[in-house]
């Protein structure tokens, strides 16, 4: 049977997934893609980086709405058809879902009658902020940042344990003590991950993201290239397929999550999006520190977009709480727009204290 494979690449808000995306289509020139952008919001900030890259190898699909292969009405089951008619043009599928997914449901269209023939789960990768993980920002919190904290935290590990594969993402400044807390933490979270993996300058050896071949039904080990596995021994274990709660073949423990899937984004109505605009030009070096200010003022856990800067520069901003990247290059916009993504956020608030930083209407 030949079927494309598709490596799901998992994690929550602003655990850097774009980035190490970015870094496996830079090196893998020989590789024909189908990057799978989603986003929980309208603007799809992330396949605009990708974009950027200009790489003739790789097509970008843009999913809006944070939910894909949610239901019928989402746009993951035809573009999923189109990537189906095409085949014959792509060597991989790579599927980024939004910071506030749980990948079970893709991995029930992916095994079902209409797409199993065609596409196989080739492995899923969950990317972690590992600062903020050693900083206790996934723990239960206390008094009245509590909700907000139950319901990151019951997200976060949700990602874990659908995965296959952890990667330590943002971890260049840590220490190897640090690097061994994170490994413990993750390991007590999801125990049943197969592989943790240490991803410096944000980047990963396409070996181990790329061909692991974790889901293929004849399975029964681990094909790929193993950097580190669960073993106490720091051995690959004899029989992995017993750390494996979601593989080969095994529809009804997707079914299973799938209720989970269910659960936070249906029961839970805090998650919330909004973009804001402004035609007015911004001020370079004062937009980040607002943005920091905001996160510290509201629960905002990730803000993202792109502003017009001066008259022919564009900087693009990376919030993660409050911490913030700023990258200024030559560009014009129409307008300035920035997406918020938190729990329990008001947007009114947001527009007011950013309206009056900037000096500048958004809306």
């Amino acid at each position: 049977m030949n079927q494309t494979p598709v490596t799901v690449v998992t994690g929550f808000l602003g655990s850097g997934k774009t980035t190490l995306i970015s870094s496996v289509l830079n090196q893998t020139p020989d590789r024909r893609l189908a990057v799978l952008v989603n986003e929980f919001g309208a603007k799809n900030v992330d396949g605009q980086i990708l974009r950027s890259e200009r790489l003739e190898h790789c097509e970008i699909f843009d999913l809006e709405g944070g939910l894909i292969a949610y239901s019928d009405a989402d746009a993951f089951l035809p573009t999923l058809r189109e990537l189906q008619r095409r085949r014959h043009r792509f060597d991989h599928v790579l599927i980024e879902t939004s910071g506030l997914a749980v990948p079970t449901a893709v991995y029930v269209v992916l095994e079902s009658p209409e797409f199993s023939a065609d596409f196989v789960l080739d492995a899923t990768l969950a990317v972690v902020d590992t600062p903020l993980l050693l900083g206790g920002d996934f723990e239960l919190g206390e008094g009245s940042a509590q909700a907000s904290q139950a319901a990151v935290q019951s997200l976060f590990d949700a990602q874990l344990e659908q995965a296959d594969v952890v990667v330590l993402n943002k971890i260049d400044d840590l220490s190897e003590y640090d690097l061994l807390r994170a490994e413990g933490d993750v390991r007590n979270r999801a125990p049943r991950v197969r592989f943790l993996e240490l991803a410096y300058g944000a980047a990963l050896d396409p070996q181990l993201t790329l061909g692991l071949k974790l889901h293929e039904l004849s399975a029964g080990h681990h094909h790929g290239p193993v950097r580190s596995s669960p073993g106490d021994d720091g051995l690959p274990l004899s029989d992995q397929t017993a750390l494996d709660g979601h593989s080969h073949g095994d529809l009804g423990a997707h079914l299973h999550s799938m209720q989970t899937h269910l659960h936070f984004h249906v029961h839970d109505t805090g998650w919330q999006s909004f973009t804001l605009k402004s035609s007015a030009p911004q001020d370079a070096a004062r937009l980040p520190v607002i943005l920091e200010d905001l996160a510290r003022k509201f629960p905002v856990l990730r803000a993202k977009g792109f502003a017009q800067v001066g008259g022919d520069q564009v900087q693009t901003l990376q919030a993660v709480r409050t911490r913030v990247e700023a990258e200024t290059r030559p560009g014009l916009l129409d307008a300035s727009e920035l997406v918020f993504i938190g729990y329990h956020i008001n947007r009114k608030k947001v527009i007011q204290v950013l309206s009056g930083a900037t000096g500048t209407l958004w809306e």
